[in-house]
């Protein structure tokens, strides 16, 4: 089915220049938009390939728009934000393609007596719904999934199969968790008793606010004492580690395989590049942004941009540089010296 630009504009904003009666049916990327494709251009340095574009419409910015106008012949909506414009649109579109699971639990799914499912929830096959365990209205649950006792699933949740979401552990509504997922494991919480490792018993949740989406083999521990928290519209991508006791704040994103360790607490509006590494037991700030790669030991007090690690080189020149790197404070000591030993007969003269 497709829809009019008019009602696209008035569902998602923008400035319409073109035909409103204009109907279509997806989002396209620019190179393959055809007639009844919506296509986007959310970076500049793309003007002529969005010029050149086929698309029935081109979401783009107030800045582009000049400049495409000249040779792009199909209707233009014009916002701020075109990529942000572009996730909305392709929900929409994605939403009126596949149809939610239709209601109810399956045959196979086992479902404790005492927990609540709301009637309009989804529960797919061979699912494990434990005691206590409240599954609220609209809530989608792939198959092959795990729900603790006592464990909270808030409206318009979905859990993709193969979900492990443990006991006690609450997620707010419209959150997503994907395939491999498991969210409130024990932390790695041991005390040392003559070189053995004993054990610290793992009591407290995992509790997540709403829109958070968390991505495919991505793990958070619940605290050992305290919950960990992950507030509000968290992005997590995938096989991600998340220590216990840790707290991310609003609308912070990590992309693939950041680590962070036990009872770390960063700020909101904090961004992390795939494979950073942030030590446990530090604070980080609102609005810090890590570089992938970078290790993060201590504690960032001030928002900003935040790189750490020696880019890659050929093998011979990477073991010169660390043995450079290994003899810096004798270096410093000598340079130090030399500066005395200087002055000294600077004085003299």
């Amino acid at each position: 089915m497709g829809i009019r630009l008019a009602e696209l504009v008035e569902r998602f904003g923008g400035q319409l220049d073109g035909d409103a009666g204009i109907e279509v049916t997806a989002i396209a990327p620019l190179d393959r938009a055809g007639a009844s494709d919506v296509s986007f251009l959310s970076n500049s340095k793309l003007r002529t390939l969005a010029a050149q574009s086929h698309a029935a419409a081109l979401v783009l910015s107030p800045a582009d728009a000049p400049e495409v106008a000249a040779a792009y012949e199909g209707a233009r909506i014009v916002t701020p934000n075109p990529y942000a414009w572009f996730a909305r649109a392709a929900q929409f579109f994605v939403s009126r393609r596949e149809a939610p699971p239709a209601p109810g639990v399956h045959p196979t799914a086992l479902v404790h007596e005492t927990a609540q499912v709301d009637p309009t929830a989804h529960v797919g096959a061979y699912v494990t719904v434990e005691a206590g365990a409240v599954i609220k209205a609209g809530v989608v649950i792939g198959p092959g999934c795990y729900v603790g006792r006592e464990a909270v699933l808030g409206e318009g949740t979905r859990l993709f199969p193969n979900v492990t979401f443990h006991a006690r552990c609450i997620m707010g509504a419209r959150g997503i968790v994907h395939s491999g997922a498991v969210i409130g494991g024990d932390g790695f919480g041991f005390a040392v008793d003559g070189g053995a490792y004993i054990k610290i018993p793992q009591t407290g949740r995992v509790v997540m606010g709403d829109d958070v989406d968390i991505g495919c083999n991505t793990t958070v521990d619940r605290g050992a004492l305290d919950d960990t928290v992950i507030e509000d519209g968290v992005k997590l991508d995938n096989q991600i580690q998340i220590g216990h006791n840790c707290h991310i704040g609003a609308h912070t994103a990590m992309a693939g395989c950041v680590g962070v360790a036990g009872s770390a607490n960063i700020g909101k509006h904090c961004t992390f590049g795939g494979a950073a590494m942030i030590n446990g037991h530090i604070e980080i700030v609102d609005n810090v942004h890590i570089t992938g790669a970078t290790m993060v030991p201590n504690s960032i007090r001030e928002p900003g941009r935040y790189t750490g690690y020696v880019p890659a080189s050929r093998n011979a020149e990477w073991e010169r540089n660390a043995v450079l790197a290994r003899n810096l404070t004798t270096m410093r000591e000598k340079i130090r010296a030399l500066e005395k030993a200087v002055k000294a007969l600077t004085a003299q003269k």
